[in-house]
């Protein structure tokens, strides 16, 4: 009998480091939990300039320019593709990785809050990957500043843990949000949307591994 083929899951980048781009411990998290669960991790990122650059050892903007492609392929040993060219016909399941890059490079949520609009071929990945009914999952930062956003009309459910600001951003877009620790994840009841609040609020890494591991899982099952 033919070898049954491996699921195949996008993981969404947007940049390589949390704050101006994917949070890194995030991305492994969901590396590991995707290879968990059996399937083969794909990645991509949009081809754009980050919003800024941000030395994170002092907190500083620094003038140079980076793009979310280039740096996103540290993350991705080299092996991603240019989101505009993603085909959710092609996956099972898409993951947005969190980090401020989520709020600022694939969106402009952390710019202007509720109101934000979505990079081109992030919102029409999310939408594609909805309309075709396969699971969305969003992580740390990225259920608001990426699922909401796009599916606050659908009324979507969400969590980014217990920030009740950020979950009232969230609500302000159509959305709902249900309070859910770093450990853990929600399963909207109607849509195959997913999001776990990671960095949000975990403690640990292994906070982090365990509550994306477990959305992965489920959502590759």
């Amino acid at each position: 009998m033919p070898q049954k083929s491996k699921k195949k899951a996008a993981i969404i980048l947007s940049g390589c480091g949390v704050f101006d781009g994917s949070e890194i411990t995030e991305a492994v998290a969901t590396i590991f939990g995707v290879c968990q669960a059996g399937a083969k991790p794909v990645f991509f990122a949009p081809n754009i300039e980050q919003a800024h650059t941000i030395n994170h050892l002092s907190g500083e903007i620094e003038s140079e320019s980076r793009n979310v492609l280039k740096e996103s392929a540290r993350i991705a040993r080299g092996e991603i593709s240019d989101l505009k060219d993603f085909d959710a016909n092609d996956v099972d399941a898409a993951i947005f990785v969190g980090g401020f890059g989520a709020a600022k490079n694939l969106s402009d949520f952390a710019f202007k809050g509720a109101n934000a609009s979505l990079n081109a071929d992030v919102k029409r990945a999310v939408l594609k990957m909805f309309e075709l009914k396969k699971p969305l999952g969003f992580v740390c930062i990225s259920p608001a500043s990426v699922g909401a956003v796009a599916l606050g009309k659908f009324g979507a459910t969400l969590t980014i843990g217990s920030d009740l600001q950020t979950a009232e951003l969230i609500e302000k877009t159509g959305a709902k949000h249900k309070i859910c620790d770093a450990k853990n994840f929600v399963k909207d009841p109607d849509f195959e949307v997913y999001s776990t609040p990671a960095y949000m609020l975990a403690q640990s890494p292994l906070d982090v591994l365990e509550g994306i591991g477990k959305m992965a899982r489920e959502m590759l099952k």
